[in-house]
């Protein structure tokens, strides 16, 4: 485990993919960025183009739904930060194509091997009233679980509300990669 690996949460619109480019940015490190979203409809796609424009240049970019793992394996690095933005999207695109226990642990340990500075975001889905649907639930669950293995691997947890990061681990201190 290292300082230099981040789990960035928060809510949606929260500011936390913001602070994430932030803080890879100040990094001084050559960028990746690994996005896991796929434009299903035209908001998403909205979504993702207002993403990338506020990215601008300077960032190598892959676009990854499934293998984190090995994109985590085949880029990370000493003189690289890559960001993983997110998550909650990389869970939706595992349903039904593999078990997400094995996917989390293959991202575990992707994690633990990471040289070089990793900031991964993921949602905090579990805030809110309990879904009445048996789908919903199921997500919420494998979501607050991933994001539990997540930042028991990694050395640094924000949670970013409002667009203002309160840092969780550790307890104290500023976030610098």
């Amino acid at each position: 485990m290292t300082d230099r690996h981040v789990l960035v949460l928060g809510g949606q619109r929260s500011g936390k993919s913001r602070f994430a480019e932030t803080l890879v940015e100040s990094s001084g490190l050559d960028r990746v960025y690994v996005a896991t979203a796929t434009a299903g409809d035209g908001e998403m796609a909205a979504r993702i183009a207002a993403h990338k424009a506020r990215r601008g240049d300077g960032w190598t970019t892959i676009e990854e739904p499934l293998d984190l793992a090995g994109v985590i394996q085949a880029h990370a690095g000493p003189d690289r930060a890559v960001l993983v933005d997110c998550l909650t999207l990389w869970l939706s695109n595992l349903a039904g194509r593999r078990s997400v226990d094995d996917a989390t642990a293959e991202l575990v340990a992707a994690i633990a091997a990471a040289p070089g500075a990793l900031v991964i975001v993921s949602g905090e889905v579990g805030s809110g009233i309990i879904p009445t649907n048996a789908a919903a639930r199921t997500y919420a669950d494998d979501l607050g679980r991933l994001n539990q293995a997540v930042a028991e691997a990694v050395g640094r947890v924000v949670l970013v509300v409002a667009g203002q990061p309160v840092t969780l681990k550790p307890a104290s201190g500023q976030v610098v990669l």
